[in-house]
């Protein structure tokens, strides 16, 4: 039975957030990290999210992950494909969103050209074969607005915001029509607000004037969850959208009428079960919940320098954190302010600096999961990448929802790992001790 909608997310902390927000709307989902094998057993469901780590890797690199995903769907009959990134539309000027989203496009072209609902938007001025794709990172319940093309966090501007320190993706131009196009061959229309508030008919006609005017990228506006139902509704056809959870939420109301009733899966563990906190973000927000953390825990803190200064640093932090296990759980954290950052990527560069605290997380992940620990609360994408690598977890059912976007998982096919993996801007600043509750 084909999958209604394949998504490709680009790190796995938005997976999840893209999971819980398409089975809240009522669609059955499974996640798996990375492509899986051909040997994996996928379970009938509505929607398949593959949870990638292209968000900061070189484009090409990225190109080609996103490329190998979307042949793993449609091998399977994914009908229609979304390409999640993060609602603060996290991507340097070179990319990855741009050359992704085009080779996507690419790869579409021929394949999916039987769609008759959406025939004109597939037509360039000239004749030639085009696609138009949509593209938002609105999450209006986030705090993510899109207004004529500006995206805004909460009541400022992107580029206002804590994002603009971002340590891999700074975001210093919040015009995406601007950031969007620096990234891509073809050129980037608006579908502005007084289209989305006039509904579904008034984007589905704004974006066929786009297609004939040789577009090949249309940033949507949206400032409530009225907006993506509306722009959901009118991309329904498309075979292919992008944007955040937002923009999935509406693609997944209007499918739910096709929707299969699927398995749930997700359990609580034993009560009194050991739980690790693992925080590598340093988002303006994950500072803030660690700060809160600290006097719920027994805490360790992973400084780059000092890990790369001490190949041994890191084992013996993990020995120390397995050993700590008791009533209270344990916290492991890289979090930092950004001028500590800053200062440890001049000393040891960008990649190495992110390189050594990635690999010290999936040596803490390993050695608290030998101690028994089954439940993880993790901040970061990098750092859940690191963690569920390090634990061999391929795939995972979508549980409760702890805060906007953020749900308790349960892995799938190996040992059953409780996960809460937490996109460093996601949470309120209670999120640790909120987590852990919800497993009682």
């Amino acid at each position: 039975m084909a999958i209604l909608l394949g998504c490709i997310a680009d790190d796995l902390t938005g997976a999840t957030d893209l999971g819980v927000t398409l089975t809240r709307e009522g669609l059955s989902v499974v996640q798996v990290n990375g492509v899986p094998d051909e040997g994996f057993a996928l379970p009938a469901v509505d929607a398949v999210v593959v949870a990638l780590k292209s968000r900061t890797v070189p484009a090409a690199d990225a190109v080609a992950q996103s490329l190998a995903a979307l042949d793993w769907l449609r091998a399977r009959g994914a009908e229609r494909i979304y390409f999640k990134y993060c609602s603060t539309f996290d991507s340097t000027p070179h990319g990855n969103i741009g050359p992704v989203t085009e080779a996507l496009q690419a790869a579409l072209g021929a394949g999916l050209a039987g769609l008759a609902s959406c025939c004109a938007l597939r037509c360039s001025p000239l004749g030639r074969p085009g696609v138009l794709t949509p593209a938002t990172p609105a999450y209006p319940r986030n705090g993510r607005t899109v207004y004529l093309g500006h995206l805004f966090v909460g009541d400022r501007l992107l580029s206002e915001s804590g994002m603009r320190e971002h340590p891999l993706t700074p975001m210093t131009d919040a015009n995406l029509v601007r950031v969007l196009a620096a990234q891509t061959r073809g050129t980037v229309g608006l579908v502005a607000y007084a289209d989305v508030e006039s509904g579904t008919a008034a984007v589905r006609a704004r974006l066929a004037a786009l297609a004939a005017e040789g577009h090949r990228h249309a940033i949507v506006d949206a400032t409530r969850d009225e907006h993506l139902v509306a722009a959901g509704a009118a991309c329904v056809d498309l075979p292919l959208s992008t944007g955040g959870s937002g923009l999935a939420l509406g693609l997944a109301r209007a499918l739910a009428g096709r929707a299969r009733s699927g398995a749930g899966g997700w359990t609580r563990p034993a009560p009194g079960a050991a739980v690790a906190w693992l925080s590598g973000s340093c988002s303006e927000a994950t500072r803030a919940q660690v700060a809160a953390a600290q006097s719920a825990a027994t805490a360790f803190q992973l400084d780059p320098t000092a890990l790369a200064a001490d190949p041994r640093l890191a084992a013996a932090i993990a020995a120390k954190a397995a050993a700590a296990l008791g009533r209270q759980p344990v916290l492991v954290y890289a979090t930092a302010a950004p001028a500590e950052v800053a200062a440890a990527q001049r000393l040891l560069g960008t990649e190495r600096a992110a390189r050594v605290v990635e690999d010290a997380f999936r040596g803490v992940a390993q050695a608290l999961a030998a101690a028994g620990v089954r439940a993880f609360v993790v901040a970061g994408g990098e750092t859940s990448g690191a963690v569920v690598d390090a634990l061999r977890v391929r795939a995972l059912a979508i549980g409760p929802e702890i805060d906007p976007g953020v749900p308790w998982t349960l892995a799938v096919g190996g040992e059953p790992y409780r996960l809460a993996l937490k996109s460093g801007n996601f949470g309120a600043r209670d999120f640790f001790a909120k987590a852990t509750e919800m497993l009682q």
